[in-house]
Order: structure tokens, then C-alpha cells, then sequence
């Protein structure tokens, strides 16, 4: 909290609201030991300091958080510094606020508002971007998979720094800037989170972001927002060539590649969508998860994903379901045609095959036995989901089911 007041008392402080109290007066720099224990030495004088601010005109407060370092500034002075090594209460994120204080009648005004992301010094930066609610209790569950996905990633991978926006694409304009990889979960087709904003992500995979997309996320319509998402990943679900078909898909073998360190071969029932429309002879495409779709799901018909004479004509061939792409601009995509089940998340093959696409996305070392984490419990995945579940939900039968993936 980089504080201001008339009196002086905390003008140019740095404070941790319901946290540790004051961490830097006017005039302080603090070190915060990995034990808790402050050093604080010398800025200063905190009076002279205080002359500088203008009690009854504008100030240029200026504030920089970088990792795990903190400096204020007032009117180009610095006026508090904070390095802090405690894991235990550091966070590197936040809610930005901009706070009146509760107490007698006052009047604070704030102008010209400005915020500039700078690239994290120590770790690689994932955005996930979960679309709104969608298909009801269990399925296409956006947010809370990505939240739960952040979670672990956060939790497990000291190299990188997962952040989720939630209901759609990020409203603050500068949320990609320091990004390393954008991943998207979310509903695709016309009213994809990208659909708006195709020009705004095609800079940043040319910039060399990392670019994922996750089950009905790998669909954009025909056409320029199909080329840009061949340009973004090297593959997508194409209309009247792709189809979208619920069945058991089984991973007998695994290419050798960072996505797939530490996953065993393994199955899921889902909806695993396939005959992906790829760029020119599959290049630079390595496919990671293949399988041959049972026969029931080439039904007769043409429609836009159900069936269509193109898949037909694969009878007995394998398909690819999930595939990384090395962009020549050096960026990397990833697409994923499962995850439709927000219970899938609990098969732990399913799960590290994601979350180390995430970190092999944002150019990050994938540890040499993948992401490790821990089995998500049915309560835990149960947590903020969109919808409130329905009567007949079985706990059991979901519990049978991940023990039948995790044995």
C-alpha cells in the first residue's frame, strides 16, 4: 500500500494492509529476510522528504513493483524501498486499487493514471484466458480449470508465474504485455475470446509469445481467423473438415518431447476432436497425442462438426489430438482437443501433459519428469465452477473413475 497523507504520518510509506504492518516509513529502506526479520536502513531525512510533497496540489506518485523489490517515489524523490526474500508473505500479484481511507470527511483526486508491465526477471509469465460459462455442471468448466491449472503450475514450477483472467478476454489492455505465453480455454467458433482481438494476439505471436489452445479453444471460423490460428499454433478445427465426437481415446505411445517427459501411455473418454486442419505438410509440427477414433464416430452426413465425407475416408487411420508447433519466428504454439470433462483434470497423465505444454509454451525448462502435482480431490475441483451441480451428480462414480486413470 504506497500511502499519502496530509499529516505526514505515512505519506511516501509502504504499507501491508491486514499483512505485516508497516514495511518502509518515509525515508526507509527495508530489507525482509527470508525468516521475516526486517533490516531497515537509511533513505533520507523523512522531513526533508515530506517538504517535496505539495499539500494542496498535484503529486507524481510513482510506484515500481519488479519481482520482489519495492519503490515509491514522489515527485522523482525516492521515498521508501522494500526488498522482500519471505516467501511466505511475499506475492508477487494483486488487486490495483485506488483507495480513499475511511475516517472523516475527505476529498483525494487521481489524474493521469498510467501502468507499464515490464518482463519478470526470474520466471516466465503464462496468461490464461478462461471464457464465460458454457455447457452446465462438469463440462467446459473454463474458469475454474484455469484457475485450478495457475494453481498448480504456480505451486509446483518455480520457473513460472501463471495469472488467469476470467469471463472472456482481458478488459485491461496491458494484461499480455509481459506475457511469455497466452493460453486460452474457452468456447470457440464465432464467439471465441481471439475473435475481437486477432490483429491484438497475432502481434503478440509475433513478438514470439507462446500461443495454446484448449478443446472447443483450438475452433475459430474459416478464413482469416483460421489462417491467423495456423499462423498462432499450426493447427485448428476446421468446419466441415474437423468433427467433435465423444469417445475413448487410448495413448499407447508417446513421442519424445518436453510436453511428454514423465507421462505414462493413457486413456480418457472425452471429446477428443479430430482431422485437425494443419499447415502444409505438418511442418514444424511435432504431433503429441495420436489415437484411432472408433468407428462410430465416422457417422454418415455432412454437417459443420459431426460428419463429414473427409473423415469418412480415414477409416482405421489415427488422428491427432494434440500437437506442439515451433513457429519460425522462434514462438511456440500448442493445441489440445480434449479437456471438455472439468473431472479429466484429475487423471494426472492428462493433467502433466498439459501443464507442461504450458510451461514448454512460455519457453521455459520443463522439468526432466514433467510437472509434478498433486491429485486434485473431487472438493478441490469442485471449486468455482459456474454452475451449482446438479441432483443427480454422482461423487462416487467420479471417484471410481480417477482411480481407474491413476492406477
Amino acid at each position: 500500500q504506497a500511502d499519502i497523507d496530509r499529516a505526514g504520518r505515512y505519506a511516501g510509506a509502504l504499507y501491508d494492509e491486514r499483512g505485516r504492518g508497516m514495511l518502509a516509513t518515509r525515508g526507509q529502506k527495508t530489507i525482509i529476510g527470508s525468516d521475516g526479520k526486517m533490516a531497515k536502513s537509511t533513505l533520507g531525512d523523512a522531513d526533508a522528504l515530506m517538504n517535496i510533497i505539495k499539500k494542496d496540489g498535484w503529486n507524481e506518485y510513482h510506484i515500481i513493483a519488479r519481482g520482489n523489490k519495492i519503490i515509491l517515489k514522489v515527485n522523482g524523490r525516492v521515498t521508501a524501498e522494500v526488498q522482500d526474500n519471505e516467501k511466505k508473505n511475499l506475492e508477487l500479484s494483486g488487486v490495483l486499487a485506488l483507495q480513499l481511507h475511511a475516517g472523516p470527511p475527505m476529498k483525494i483526486e487521481f489524474k493521469d493514471i498510467q501502468m507499464k508491465r515490464t518482463k519478470l526477471q526470474d520466471r516466465k509469465k503464462i496468461v490464461l484466458v478462461a471464457g464465460p460459462r458454457s455447457h452446465g455442471y462438469g463440462a467446459h468448466e473454463h474458469n475454474a480449470g484455469c484457475i485450478l491449472l495457475a494453481k498448480l503450475l504456480n505451486e509446483n514450477v518455480p520457473g513460472v508465474y501463471a495469472t488467469v483472467y476470467q469471463n472472456g478476454w482481458p478488459k485491461d489492455p496491458t494484461a499480455c504485455d509481459n506475457a511469455d505465453a497466452v493460453v486460452a480455454y474457452c468456447d470457440g467458433g464465432g464467439g471465441h475470446v481471439v475473435m475481437k482481438h486477432l490483429e491484438e494476439v497475432d502481434a503478440l505471436a509475433k513478438k514470439g509469445i507462446g500461443i495454446a489452445m484448449l478443446h472447443y479453444g483450438v475452433e475459430v471460423p474459416k478464413g482469416e481467423p483460421g489462417n491467423y490460428m495456423l499462423g498462432w499454433t499450426g493447427g485448428y478445427f476446421e468446419t466441415f473438415w474437423s468433427v467433435n465426437p465423444h469417445w475413448k481415446a487410448e495413448f499407447k505411445e508417446l513421442p519424445k518431447h518436453p510436453i511428454t517427459r514423465g507421462v505414462k501411455p493413457f486413456f480418457m473418454n472425452d471429446e477428443w476432436y479430430y482431422h485437425m486442419r494443419f499447415v502444409e505438410g505438418m511442418k514444424n509440427i511435432t504431433p503429441i497425442l495420436t489415437a484411432i477414433p472408433p468407428e462410430n464416430t465416422r457417422r454418415k452426413g455432412n454437417d459443420a462438426h459431426g460428419a463429414n465425407e473427409h473423415v469418412r475416408a480415414r477409416k482405421g487411420m489415427p488422428e491427432h489430438v494434440a500437437w506442439a508447433y515451433e513457429r519460425a519466428d522462434g514462438g511456440r504454439g500448442f493445441g489440445f482437443t480434449g479437456g471438455h470433462w472439468h473431472w479429466s483434470w484429475a487423471s494426472n497423465d492428462f493433467r502433466k501433459l498439459v501443464l507442461n505444454s504450458m510451461v514448454w509454451v512460455a519457453g521455459a525448462d520443463v522439468p526432466a519428469d514433467g510437472v509434478q502435482s498433486k491429485t486434485p480431490s473431487i472438493k478441490e475441483l469442485e471449486a468455482n465452477q459456474d454452475y451449482e451441480q446438479s441432483g443427480n451428480f454422482d461423487r462416487g462414480k467420479i471417484q471410481k473413475l480417477i482411480e481407474q486413470w491413476n492406477r
